[in-house]
């Protein structure tokens, strides 16, 4: 296998061939119920980033896994420079240079990024006598492939220990250390800050540079028209359109996603707050590592208001928001809710109080994936009469009541007794939405509530969390999404390094003002 070590170490002028690098034909998937994809074209040409657009369960994905090796296509023709290939495996997808940057990273986290980097490979560049790999050289020549292609990653270092951002790094390292030509990326910058969009930005245009191909499936309409050469819109499992950044814009492609003209939100009007829902009191929280990770934060949430937290991910947002869950013990401070304590109460009784999550992994925290849709929304219900009692479920009346919240909430993709994991993500957003939204309570902890969905998808989840204060709820809203926050927020609060750099009305506050705060400058 051709190691990226063996090219030249000096990026080669842009590719500008109009042949097909890949060409996709009449492409068909289907699942039991479901046609992912129905006879899609699509070609890739060297040298080009070819975005890929759609709402959530268009297609994309199983598109792109079919690409990958995951799935076997029903029907239909892949060309590999101009010669048919089947492509049974990631196995043989990597043998043809091909690779893919899943959503969910496929990391080992207890091994160092040179193992991650290695693992799988049976002639490793470089390998030692008997099989034996010397790690030392690899290590250096991984820690090469990363700095040429702007990806600081530390070899040494155990996944576990690196952020989101740098796990990425990894996969990518990770594909180009085998010699990828194309890579796939899907959703790449969904759980990135902006400066580690920035960041993948550099390293797509220096992959790009040397003639690798890139196909980008993003829902973040302003990134797809500046890094994108070409726009592909699949719709239903069908490719729509195909067309250049310079002869659309971010209406225009919301449009074709959905296939109707798709109104704006606008930014809530200005209200009167009621009385306090939630007192946060000298928080003091410890983070994985046992270090401090929120630092003495004082802040209150009003009945019929929305206040926005923001800052770059890493600065205790997670552990602020896993300590009013329940899920993180708290070291100090007072977490008070309708005047009542809570940082001594189990989730159950927070549930019981009142306090309802949207957490930001909603595979491994907000959805039990193997249980069906009808069973994940009473996973906090199920002990009320009307779903049976402790000991013994009523099915039929939990699955009456899923087909009830499905046909509310415009949950589509599957049928209630299906499991969860099979829902994308926009789907299943809407059925956490649908448990934590219908089961009343006083307030409600929203962490990344629209990372990685659709146009659609997110202002649906956008108006039910205005749904929410109109009612007279309190919403805290924790978002690493500036633009969320300024459509949302009644008040944004940032943090920086545990801290609570300041509150601003968001009627007043600006976007530089905001900035700063969240480099950890507090304005005069």
């Amino acid at each position: 296998m051709e190691s990226p070590l063996q090219h030249s170490s000096s990026p080669s002028p842009r590719h500008t061939s109009e042949t097909p690098l890949l060409v996709l034909t009449g492409i068909r998937k289907a699942f039991p119920g479901v046609v992912a994809n129905d006879g899609v074209d699509l070609d890739l040409r060297a040298g080009e980033v070819h975005a890929l657009l759609g709402e959530n369960g268009a297609g994309k994905t199983t598109l792109m896994n079919v690409v990958a090796g995951l799935y076997q296509p029903d029907a239909g023709t892949i060309l590999l420079e101009g010669r048919p290939v089947q492509i049974r495996s990631p196995r043989d997808a990597y043998l043809h240079g091909i690779g893919m940057v899943h959503q969910r990273f496929r990391l080992v986290p207890s091994l160092t990024v040179a193992e991650n980097v290695l693992l799988g490979l049976h002639r490793a560049p470089g390998g030692g006598a008997g099989g034996r790999l010397r790690m030392k050289e690899h290590s250096e020549s991984i820690a090469e492939v990363a700095r040429r292609f702007s990806l600081p990653v530390d070899p040494e270092a155990r996944v576990w220990q690196l952020s989101v951002g740098e796990q990425q790094r990894v996969e990518i390292v990770k594909l180009l250390y085998r010699g990828a030509r194309i890579l796939i990326l899907d959703e790449p910058t969904a759980a990135l800050t902006p400066q580690e969009a920035e960041g993948l930005f550099t390293t797509v245009r220096a992959m790009t540079a040397e003639g690798r191909a890139v196909i980008f499936i993003s829902h973040k309409l302003g990134e797809v028209l500046r890094i994108s050469d070409r726009i592909s819109v699949m719709r239903r499992g069908r490719r729509v359109a195909t067309l250049r950044p310079a002869d659309t814009d971010a209406r225009g492609l919301a449009n074709l996603m959905v296939g109707e003209p798709l109104e704006e939100l606008r930014a809530a009007p200005d209200h009167a707050p009621g009385e306090p829902v939630l007192e946060v009191r000298d928080l003091r929280v410890r983070n994985d590592r046992g270090l401090p990770a929120v630092r003495g934060l004082s802040l209150t949430v009003r009945a019929g208001e929305v206040v926005g937290i923001a800052g770059v991910a890493g600065n205790g947002q997670q552990e602020l928001a896993e300590a009013l869950a329940g899920l993180r013990p708290v070291e100090g401070g007072n977490l008070i809710l309708d005047g009542a304590e809570l940082k001594r109460l189990p989730p159950w009784a927070r549930i019981a109080r009142g306090l309802r999550y949207l957490p930001a992994d909603r595979h491994g925290v907000g959805a039990a994936p193997n249980l069906s849709i009808a069973e994940n929304l009473v996973l906090k219900s199920f002990r009320e009469p009307a779903f049976g009692s402790p000991w013994w479920m009523d099915r039929a009346a939990v699955g009456a009541h899923a087909r009830r919240q499905m046909a509310d909430f415009n949950v589509v993709g599957a049928a209630a007794d299906a499991p969860i994991r099979l829902l994308s993500g926009g789907n299943l957003q809407k059925v956490l939405l649908a448990r934590e939204l219908t089961a009343g309570g006083t307030l409600l902890v929203a962490q990344s509530p629209t990372r990685g969905l659709d146009v659609r998808a997110t202002r649906f989840v956008h108006e039910a969390l205005r749904a929410q204060a109109r009612e007279g709820r309190a919403v805290l809203l924790i978002s690493e999404d500036l633009d969320e926050i300024f459509l949302l927020a009644d008040r944004i609060a940032v943090m920086f390094a545990g801290e609570l750099m300041g509150v601003l009305p968001a009627a007043q506050a600006t976007r530089e003002a905001v900035g700063l705060l969240m480099a950890g400058t507090r304005t005069p």
